[in-house]
Formats: structure tokens, C-alpha cells, sequence
């Protein structure tokens, strides 16, 4: 694939060769979120915060466990492996760039839906200057005479 070829989603996502689904990514991300506040994560928390019936989230633990993401035994806690948390991290941090410059731009409906939407498409070094560019305007005296005006 050449750079400025058109594909359709996922020709970019087969040629970026992604890892780990949007799904996979969403229950790393909880179960870091979760184990923030409560290092004894139950498959019944993670299925209540993410919406999703509790066998769906089983399936998906097996499947993060296999692939070294978590360490999880039947009817037990679900904790992160260092890869997980790291992984987990960095997810967590995408997640509040990407919801902070929507609410700095003034996006105020579906900004939950927005933020999950958007932050599986956007590349690392996209995010870095996302991060850089919300830092820059919360610090910025024009932006918060700006933001004290509306």
C-alpha cells in the first residue's frame, strides 16, 4: 500500500496490521479504569461498566488471558498483566486526550460516544500532538479569556 492510496477502514486497519480489536482495547481500558479503584475486578464489575452480559465478558477475559493481557481463573479476579496495565495506561490517557480536546472545542452532546468513537481511529503520534495541543490551550490566557466569555 502506498502513502495517499485510498482504502476503505479496515483496508487502513489490515494494513496497519492492528493487534488488539476496539473491543479488546475497551476492556483493557475498564479493567485499568477499574483496578484504579478496586484492585479485585469480577467479571460481573466489568460487565456492568461496560454494558455487556456477562458471558460476553468471560469470552473476551479467556481471549485477553491467552494473549497475556490479563491473568484471570474461573470465578475469580480479573488483574492486569504488565503488559496489560501498560497497555491499559496508555489507553486510559487516549481516552481523556481525545475527551478533553472535544470538550475544548466545545463539544457538549454524545461526547462519551464521540471520545469512544474517535480515539480507536487516531494514531500515536496524532494523540501526542493532540495532548500537546489541549495542554497548550488549558494553559493558554487567550483561550480562558475565550472559555470565560461563552
Amino acid at each position: 500500500m502506498k502513502e495517499g492510496e485510498f482504502y476503505t477502514l479496515r483496508g487502513y486497519k489490515i494494513k496497519n496490521e492492528e493487534v488488539l480489536s476496539e473491543s479488546m482495547e475497551d476492556y483493557i481500558e475498564m479493567i485499568y479504569r477499574l483496578s484504579l479503584t478496586n484492585s479485585e475486578v469480577r467479571v460481573n464489575d466489568l460487565s456492568v461498566s461496560l454494558n455487556v452480559q456477562p458471558p460476553s465478558t468471560t469470552k473476551m477475559i479467556k481471549r485477553l488471558s491467552k494473549e497475556g493481557y490479563v491473568f484471570y481463573e474461573k470465578y475469580g479476579f480479573i488483574r492486569l498483566t504488565e503488559k496489560g496495565t501498560d497497555i491499559g495506561a496508555y489507553l486510559m490517557k487516549r481516552h481523556r486526550t481525545v475527551s478533553k480536546f472535544l470538550e475544548i472545542i466545545g463539544v457538549e452532546n454524545d461526547l462519551l460516544e464521540q471520545t469512544e468513537k474517535l480515539e480507536h481511529a487516531i494514531y500515536e503520534n496524532t494523540l501526542n500532538k493532540l495532548y500537546e495541543l489541549t495542554d497548550f490551550l488549558k494553559n493558554s490566557s487567550e483561550y480562558q479569556k475565550y472559555i470565560t466569555k461563552n
